[in-house]
């Protein structure tokens, strides 16, 4: 897409970007012509050979793929049903925020400066949008929770300033949510009432269970729809 602006002698004015498909330029004193040109792109289409269309969780496999969130496990899989652990996590709110390199000295006995989610970690824990498991432990490759999740975004969305009041009684509605840790209840609510977790077959919150890469990419979809503003 392209947007030019030019005033009433053809000249053309700066346009500049506001964020969330909006821009702003300086009126002159005279009429401006405003022309905007759009291009038809094509459809994504899957790499992976286990991400098809017609599967539940395609388009939220395309929305973290093409956003930067999440990669293929190689250049022709993507494991949608593979679990995703505590380092892959960090991993994904450190994309989302832009990759920040940050001075912090972690305390993590598991976790070794050159080890691929370090960076990660250590930007997480300076924030405090993930805590270890303790001990001085981070467990990275742990699987990583459906309520570690809902924590971890919750925190997220903290740090970010982004609303965190969407609260209900809606959890209640699920035959498993006495079995919500209390660290986690407030997040676990909170990602439930805001569209962001939804149940398993039974009914049930399951938040113990791990979650899976497919399940990740979906909520992750929902996070950056529903909660980024």
């Amino acid at each position: 897409a392209a947007l030019v602006a030019t005033d009433r002698n053809g000249s053309a004015l700066t346009i500049t970007p506001q964020g969330d498909n909006r821009y702003t330029f300086k009126m002159p004193r005279s009429a401006v012509t405003v022309e905007a040109s759009f291009q038809l792109l094509a459809p994504w289409s899957s790499p992976y050979a286990d991400v098809n269309t017609g599967d539940w969780f395609y388009g939220a496999v395309e929305y973290v793929v093409e956003s930067g969130l999440m990669t293929g496990t190689s250049a022709t899989t993507f494991e949608p049903d593979d679990t995703l652990t505590r380092a892959m996590m960090a991993t994904v709110l450190w994309a989302m925020e832009g990759g920040p390199v940050v001075n912090y000295a972690m305390a993590y006995t598991d976790v070794d400066s050159d080890d691929w989610f370090a960076e990660a970690v250590r930007w997480a824990t300076s924030e405090g949008v993930v805590n270890g498991v303790g001990d001085n432990a981070y467990a990275p490759n742990d699987p990583l929770t459906r309520e570690q999740m809902a924590v971890m975004l919750y925190a997220y969305a903290v740090y970010k300033g982004y609303d965190t009041t969407q609260g209900g009684m809606a959890i209640r509605e699920f035959g498993d949510y006495e079995e919500v840790s209390d660290w986690a209840a407030t997040a676990m609510d909170w990602a439930v009432n805001a569209g962001l977790l939804g149940g398993k077959p039974g009914n049930l919150l399951d938040p113990a269970g791990s979650a899976t890469r497919a399940e990740i990419a979906t909520i992750l979809r929902n996070f950056c729809e529903n909660i980024v503003k």
